[in-house]
């Protein structure tokens, strides 16, 4: 299993410094009775998760705390972290394993609250959906073959080494091989890989074209598992306790709001005016469970298993690493 080192990552500070995508915020003196408002550049993911942060600034939230936010597109939350280290950008937003890795290394990095979590039941977030012509029917038969997942390392292949077993299979046989998830349906069709850890919209389209859907593995090893969190430092933390608090409750306000079905029209519509999604794709793609509340139990749950297979050699100091505002 590839390990990543985060201060390997320090020479490539890979969030792009360009692509913003606040140019919908209300304007400043209109939102604060004239008052300035403060700057925050804050690293995302540019995935339709990203909506509910979009939304809120377009809403006018952010404003009415007092920020003037920049969203920039990363990768990922590992990739933002050398950033976060460095001042580059305020907060980010990314999956649980950069905060990790970030922790192990002891490198002043912490969780202040959730952003997106899986759904314990009904229809998940993603799946693993394998070729008609590969013959997979269960998790157990993913041994020896190759799944691709979008990053090595992280919840994608955990997960699914774990749901592997469960059902009986050798998780350590498995070949993961990293494909970015747009990739994923050729490489699928071109017999490349066996099977592909997806979100929507392409388990659908996977499945509408006679694919098998395998399973959704969060749900079979660690249901309602939190999949995207809010990082700053202990450094911001400690300097800034203010721009923390105006930022965290800007957000946990941002999140309720994209959980209200009220909402869900100038959500979808966010994502339209941020990605180049085909409009019945942004009006139907599945949405995470967005929530503020960081759910200990299930990054617990998630490292356990990360330590389990060899992704960590150590566990994080959930204790020093969760400092939920």
């Amino acid at each position: 299993m590839k390990k990543v080192s985060v201060l390997g990552l320090v020479a490539v500070v890979a969030v792009a410094l360009a692509g913003c995508t606040d140019s919908d915020s209300p304007p400043a003196a209109a939102q604060s009775g004239g008052d300035q408002l403060r700057q925050v550049r804050v690293a995302a993911l540019p995935i339709t998760e990203t909506a509910a942060l979009w939304g809120g600034i377009k809403a006018g939230i952010f404003a009415k705390h007092g920020l003037q936010v920049e969203v920039l597109p990363a990768q990922g939350g590992a990739q933002a972290i050398p950033a976060l280290i460095n001042g580059d950008i305020d907060f980010a937003i990314g999956q649980p394993f950069g905060p990790f890795r970030a922790d192990v290394q002891d490198l002043g990095v912490v969780v202040i609250g959730n952003y997106a979590s899986s759904y314990a039941t009904g229809d998940d977030i993603n799946a693993v959906v394998a070729s008609a012509k590969s013959g997979i029917k269960r998790p157990a038969e993913f041994a020896g073959r190759r799944v691709a997942v979008n990053s090595l390392g992280a919840a994608g292949d955990v997960t699914i080494m774990a749901a592997v077993e469960k059902d009986g299979g050798d998780p350590k046989t498995i070949k993961f091989v990293e494909v970015a998830f747009p990739d994923a349906p050729a490489q699928l069709a071109a017999g490349n890989i066996d099977a592909a850890w997806v979100p929507e919209p392409f388990v659908t389209q996977l499945r509408s074209r006679g694919d098998t859907f395998v399973v959704a593995p969060y749900q079979a090893t660690v249901p309602g598992l939190a999949t995207l969190t809010t990082i700053a430092t202990k450094k911001r933390l400690d300097s800034d306790a203010d721009l923390v608090a105006d930022f965290s409750a800007a957000m946990k306000e941002s999140l309720q709001w994209a959980q209200d079905p009220a909402n869900e029209p100038a959500l979808r519509q966010s994502i339209k005016d941020n990605l180049k999604l085909p409009e019945a794709v942004a009006d139907s793609v599945k949405l995470p469970a967005f929530g503020w509340e960081v759910d200990r139990a299930s990054l617990e749950a998630l490292a356990t298993l990360a330590g389990k297979y060899g992704v960590l050699d150590r566990q994080p100091n959930l204790d020093r690493l969760i400092q939920q505002q």
